[in-house]
């Protein structure tokens, strides 16, 4: 256990952005879920809806420091190019 006052706080700290950031991750996970979902199911609509909120959900990861750039964007890409794939086959 920390004994100065400085540490204590940091480990407060730590707990606090562990928890946030873990909120936020399992959020874009939720939001990229829906997507694969949709696309799953065959609905074209659903998957772009779906599409369309996961991708500023995707950004502000990386805005927030959950994600990282290249990351966030290859997720995104990915998800695109199933979705217009769907949309060409249907």
């Amino acid at each position: 256990m920390a004994h100065h006052k400085s540490a204590q706080k940091r480990i407060r700290q730590t707990v606090r952005k562990t928890a946030v950031n873990r909120s936020r991750t399992s959020r874009i996970r939720t939001f990229i879920k829906k997507v694969e979902l949709a696309i799953a199911g065959g609905d074209v609509n659903a998957a772009e809806q779906a599409l369309g909120q996961a991708q500023p959900e995707i950004m502000r990861g990386v805005s927030k420091g959950v994600l990282k750039m290249g990351t966030a964007s290859r997720k995104v890409s990915r998800l695109t190019r199933r979705v217009k794939a769907l949309r060409s086959a249907a």
